[in-house]
């Protein structure tokens, strides 16, 4: 026997009728309701993780920039206590850590100080370093003058070797002659900064 589908649709007709209604309404349901939230749901998932890689790129931002004050607030620190604690405050303050400390120095090691010039040189403007330029004639042994150069980088004092000479000495004892060129520098603002 063959059953048609007519037939059976004729012979259930109040069961296929209801089923077939709510078919149709789950289907308007999901069309009107279900399928455009979802969609909505999936954007702003898109716009969500969107949004987390931006906050994760935005935190290494901030923390690159944090760890950037951080940097430049103990550059400053660092350069402050240069300023306090190892350059001179002053003019008067440079020609005391080197005229006498460079002759004790000479005289210790056995050095004759043939001459000695200092040339206090202003600040560039709105500079707040001044510079001290000292000129320095030697004579005596290589291995006092060795020394002497290195006494003075390893010294406490802020000078620095900007030039030197080195020459055999015109005289009979066999000496040599050291010509220097040093600067050391100095606080010359007065202002407090």
């Amino acid at each position: 026997m063959k059953v048609t589908l007519q037939r059976v649709l004729a012979e259930k007709r109040a069961w296929v009728a209801p089923l077939g209604l709510v078919f149709l309404l789950n289907a308007g349901i999901f069309a009107l309701a279900v399928y455009p939230l979802s969609t909505r749901v999936g954007a702003a998932q898109t716009r969500a993780e969107r949004a987390a890689v931006e906050l994760a790129a935005a935190e290494q931002d901030n923390a690159g920039a944090e760890a950037a004050r951080i940097a430049h607030d103990r550059a400053n620190a660092a350069l402050g206590a240069f300023y306090t604690d190892v350059l001179p405050h002053d003019l008067a303050g440079a020609n005391r850590i080197t005229y006498l400390r460079l002759a004790q120095l000479a005289r210790e090691l056995n050095l004759r100080a043939e001459r000695r010039s200092y040339e206090p040189e202003d600040p560039a403007r709105d500079g707040v370093l001044g510079r001290l330029k000292i000129s320095m004639a030697l004579r005596g042994d290589y291995s006092d003058i060795r020394a002497f150069i290195y006494e003075l980088e390893s010294a406490d004092e802020f000078v620095v070797i900007e030039d030197l000479a080195l020459s055999e000495g015109t005289d009979q004892e066999s000496t040599l002659e050291l010509a220097l060129t040093l600067a050391t520098y100095y606080r010359a603002a007065t202002d407090g900064r």
